[in-house]
Parts: structure tokens; sequence; C-alpha cells
């Protein structure tokens, strides 16, 4: 049984080693399964801001609406985005307040206030550039951006397991090992997780 993967980019340059990173996962996992698909962000037109009250709900574009029904039918979700600031651009978390919303991917039992989620049955890879090594972002600063988008989000709407995938340091970084990171992401697409 062949997996169908979605693979988000979320770096505002539209020519980034993010999306390089994206595009060879994609090419990996193409090899596997021909149900792969592959969202750059920054070239996607919507409204990042949840603009409206959440009582009353913000009109979905029709563009996020076929990219929910393909979470829906989607077996992995693949994030790629650089860490800035410890956590994630604004364009992720943009497209996080306006797909992952509530009655989609997670809901409420009554008037109870632990939640329900809606995504279960899917797995999640984060793919994440860092300039900071990778130590000083664990254990020094406690990985925040990680834990918000593993427990506060992919696993609150019921998707795991979550796993990571670090490349740091970006800053300096050789071509060699640039190409490095390049391959690595390639198997993991390979490895269709």
């Amino acid at each position: 049984m062949s997996k169908n993967i979605l693979i988000f980019c979320a770096h505002p340059d539209k020519d980034s080693f993010a999306l390089a990173l994206a595009q060879k996962y994609y090419e990996g996992a193409k090899n596997k399964t021909d149900k792969v698909k592959l969202y750059n962000l920054a070239e996607l037109d919507f409204d990042l801001n949840l603009t409206r009250d959440k009582k009353y709900g913000q009109p979905v574009e029709p563009l996020l609406q076929q990219i929910q029904a393909e979470i829906l039918d989607a077996d992995h979700l693949v994030f790629v985005y650089p860490n800035w600031w410890s956590t994630f651009p604004a364009i992720l978390k943009g497209f996080i307040d306006r797909v992952f919303t509530k009655g989609y991917a997670y809901d409420f039992i009554g008037n109870n206030p632990i939640r329900k989620p809606l995504l279960t049955g899917k797995t999640a890879r984060i793919m994440v550039t860092m300039d900071s090594p990778l130590w000083y972002y664990r254990w020094i600063i406690g990985a925040p951006g990680h834990k918000a988008m593993k427990k506060a989000t992919l696993e609150y709407c019921g998707i795991k397991p979550v796993k990571f995938t670090n490349f740091s340091p970006m800053k300096n970084t050789s071509v060699e090992r640039r190409n490095k990171y390049l391959k690595k992401a390639y198997r993991l697409g390979q490895s269709l997780s």
C-alpha cells in the first residue's frame, strides 16, 4: 500500500534552501509513491491573518478548502521551514491558523475544555533548518518551536508520531555539507517517513 504524502514548504523566500530540501524529499518520495504533492506556501494566495472572531468563523478560501480535503486524505504530512526566533516563520503560523481550524482539525466535547482530535491516523515529519547549533536550541532555549509544532499543533489535532530532522548549523555551511543535507532529505523521502 503506497502512502499519500503532502509536503508544505514554509519559507517566505520562493528560492530558499528549505525549498530545495522539500523538493529533494518530494523527489525521493516520488520514486516510491505516485501520491505525493508539494506546496510552497510562499506561492499560495491566501490571507495569513485570522481576521474574524473565531466564534463566527472566517470564510476559508477555496484553495485552503482544497488543502484541507487533501490533508484528510493524506497519510503523512511533511513540513519544511527555517527556525526563526526559536520557532517558525509567520507564513507557517498563518497557514496553521487558517487551515487547522476548530471543527476541522479538532473540536471540543460539549462545554468541556478537553479537545477531541479530528486528524487521527496520520503521521508527520518536520524538517527544520537553523543557524543555531542544535545543542543550544535544545538545552539552552528549550526547543520552543519544536514543542509548538509537535505537542501544541500536530499531536493536539491527533497527528502522531511527529518526527524531526534538523539541519544545523546552516550559517557558513559549506556546499559539501549542504549537499549532504539534500541527500538526507532525498533518503527521507524514499523512506516515506
